[in-house]
């Protein structure tokens, strides 16, 4: 789960300007040329000039040699971070062709790296069946938001290179040298016009990386870090077992039903099944559904014809061994997905995408197909391993058997349409818009923060909803017994959507869900409960862009009338700098002339030689701000900064929440270990 730092752009209010005449004509048509769209309008090709959008260029590039590999071609790809923010990836596939194109003129490499929606994948013949590319933009993509692009071609016994600046060829391809190997060689640069800032992220390119070498099984792919100033890093990744080695690392450190790993991987018409799951004994589901090797966040097609085969095949074969009494109830969707974890990857030739995010698999056929491999090889599966069979079916009726004890005490929150019937939380100090659109809600840390906040907000458009102590932790939790926790219930209510199976994103009352705690250990705690909270079952508030993190401050630094806040040690520092740096011990006890109130705030002076002195305030607890400047610093849309909330890697996610608040110690023990030194401003 990743956090992106925004600034807020909600204004109080907006007045509506008068209609100018209007000269609206021909001339007004502005007509792009080559790649110049892509540098008009970046974020309609990579999603964003943030850093997202940044590693965004390694993928597509990226994405070019998993293509080769997974038409058979490609065995091999490496990664390299170069000084001067400079990245190169090869491949040793067929190489880009360098002859002719007929309908351009160009060599086919100038008009892959010149033309949108020109490449291998588009076409008949010697082309890709499958592709990764999610929009065919691919690499000219990268080469229109490059400062600097080179490409070397290695084919026909030569080497063919040509050069970019800004997606223009800086001349004409020509060979250089003679070899033996075949593959392409992509160099590039991004533009820091374009980009709000160039920093690779290690550890998202690992992840990312690491992904593909599961999806695409008995691919070799090398990452490394030559950088100067970097620390000289190497990694390598070969998965000879693809996603059932994937299932198999999502699942260490948990207890699984089924040694045995159930896994297919099967071709069907023009198409590719490939299926690996496996069961644990906790109660969340973590399936994840891949199209042609793009990560489908909202599923799709093949989820529901994998989900709708899960449910029968277990029926069936519970009824069969006499498990199931004539007289019981089927197992539900709910019943048999608790504990799951899967991997549905397919591979088609023309991949549908729907949704905003085209992060849902359209293809009508992939339901059928999907089906069809994976319930006549499940069923296989359970029959020819009795024990696990009888271990997984057993785990599935331990959960029908909670969800029909729970019906009644659930029903009343849980049924069609009993939210609108229900008042909303007395706790909750609404606003006074009904546009969810405008509407935020934020989530504070019991009543001194909440009474600040309602005191500081703008009613308007901000309500406030105080939660008491720390919520249940849910990643130990049936949704029944969730549902008994008030703070939990109360939320629910009042964002609107209902939760789990019958969350309905359209009803959601706040389109903003600020998530406001104290700057501390335990303020860290509520956060990192509420966030599993969100990932675990509201997962697609999360993916819409909904969920955000307030960023008060840690200090208010004060020097004589002056004052500025800091929400970083190094910004305090920066701001100590700036008021002429201190000059004099830091005096642990307040002045004499300190009132009470003060030295319960936590204020601390320091003495500056012929200048006034420096007064550093830490802010432990909302609590102690008051409301003016609380919302001065953190709720105030023009000031204030957040952090939206995004999941850019699910598995890495379900990791993350299932080692800190999962059932076994060891993991969380180990992840303590290695990070304890990297933490700063402990208050223990």
């Amino acid at each position: 789960m990743a956090k992106k730092e925004i600034k807020s752009k909600t204004k109080k209010s907006a007045t509506p300007q008068k209609a100018k005449k209007s000269t609206y004509g021909a001339d007004s048509i502005t007509v792009l040329e080559g790649l110049d769209p892509v540098r008009k309008r970046p974020g309609m090709y990579i999603g964003s000039t943030s850093l997202t959008g940044l590693h965004h260029l390694i993928w597509e590039v990226v994405d070019n040699g998993i293509d080769e590999a997974m038409a058979g071609y490609a065995s091999n790809i490496t990664v390299t971070l170069l000084d001067d923010n400079m990245v190169r990836v090869t491949d040793d596939g067929r190489g880009i062709p360098v002859d002719k194109h007929k309908a351009t003129g160009l060599s086919a490499l100038e008009t892959v790296l010149t033309k949108l929606h020109a490449g291998g994948k588009f076409g008949e013949g010697g082309g890709y069946k499958v592709s990764g590319g999610l929009h065919g933009v691919g690499v000219s993509v990268v080469n229109a938001l490059s400062e600097y692009l080179k490409a070397e071609v290695y084919r026909e016994g030569k080497i063919w290179t040509q050069e970019y600046k800004k997606g223009k060829p800086i001349k004409k391809i020509s060979p250089s040298g003679n070899t033996k190997k075949t593959g392409t060689a992509i160099t590039f640069k991004p533009d820091s016009t374009i980009f709000n800032e160039i920093e690779y992220s290690w550890g998202k390119i690992l992840d990312r990386l690491r992904q593909q070498s599961y999806l695409t099984k008995g691919i070799t792919i090398k990452i490394s870090d030559t950088r100067k100033g970097h620390r000289k890093k190497n990694y390598q990744f070969y998965f000879e077992g693809g996603i059932k080695a994937y299932v198999k690392t999502l699942n260490r450190n948990k207890n699984v039903k089924n040694s045995t790993i159930f896994y297919i991987d099967k071709d069907i018409n023009d198409s590719k099944v490939e299926i690996a799951l496996q069961y644990n004994d906790e109660f969340n589901e973590n399936v994840l559904p891949f199209a042609n090797n793009i990560y489908n966040l909202e599923g799709g097609t093949h989820l529901i014809g994998f989900r709708t085969a899960l449910t029968r095949t277990l029926n069936s074969y519970a009824r069969s061994q006499k498990i199931l009494k004539e007289k019981e109830e089927n197992l539900t969707g709910e019943d048999v997905r608790e504990g799951l974890t899967a991997i549905i990857s397919v591979k088609l030739t023309d991949p549908q995408f729907e949704g905003q995010t085209k992060g849902k698999l359209g293809n009508a056929e992939m339901k059928t197909y999907v089906e069809q491999v994976f319930g006549e090889a499940f069923a296989i599966f359970l029959e020819e391993h009795p024990k696990e069979a009888a271990s997984i079916v057993g785990k599935c009726i331990l959960s029908s058997q909670a969800r029909i004890a729970a019906r009644t005490a659930r029903a009343s929150i849980l049924r069609k349409g009993a939210l609108e019937g229900m008042t909303l939380p007395g706790k909750l100090s609404d606003c006074s818009s009904r546009k969810p659109e405008e509407c935020e809600l934020y989530l504070v840390e019991g009543d001194s923060a909440g009474g600040s906040a309602k005191q500081g907000r703008d009613r308007r458009f901000q309500a406030i909803l105080p939660l008491r102590g720390k919520i249940l932790n849910v990643e130990r939790a049936r949704l029944d017994k969730m549902l008994a926790n008030n703070e939990i219930k109360n939320l629910v209510i009042a964002m609107g959507t209902n939760i789990d199976e019958q969350f309905d994103l359209s009803r959601l009352r706040y389109h903003r869900i600020v998530i406001m705690t104290d700057a501390d250990v335990d303020g860290a705690h509520i956060r990192t409960l509420l966030l599993t909270l969100f990932f675990r079952h509201f997962t697609e508030l999360v993916a819409s862009g909904h969920l955000f993190i307030a960023q008060p401050p840690l200090y208010q630094i004060k020097k004589g009338v002056s004052f500025k806040y800091a929400y970083t040690e190094e910004e305090k520092e920066k701001i100590i700098e700036e008021y002429g740096g201190l000059k004099a011990e830091i005096i642990e006890n307040p002045a004499e002339d300190d009132t009470d109130e003060e030295n319960e705030a936590g204020v601390v002076e320091a003495k500056i030689k012929k200048a006034p002195k420096i007064v550093i305030q830490r802010y432990k607890g909302l609590g102690e701000m008051n409301p003016d400047q609380l919302w001065e610093t953190t709720m105030n849309p023009e000031t204030r900064i957040m952090s939206q909330v995004t999941v850019e890697d699910a598995a890495l996610a379900d990791n993350i929440f299932d080692m800190l608040m999962g059932g076994d110690v060891a993991p969380r023990k180990k992840f303590i270990q290695t990070h304890a030194k990297k933490v700063k401003n402990l208050d223990v």
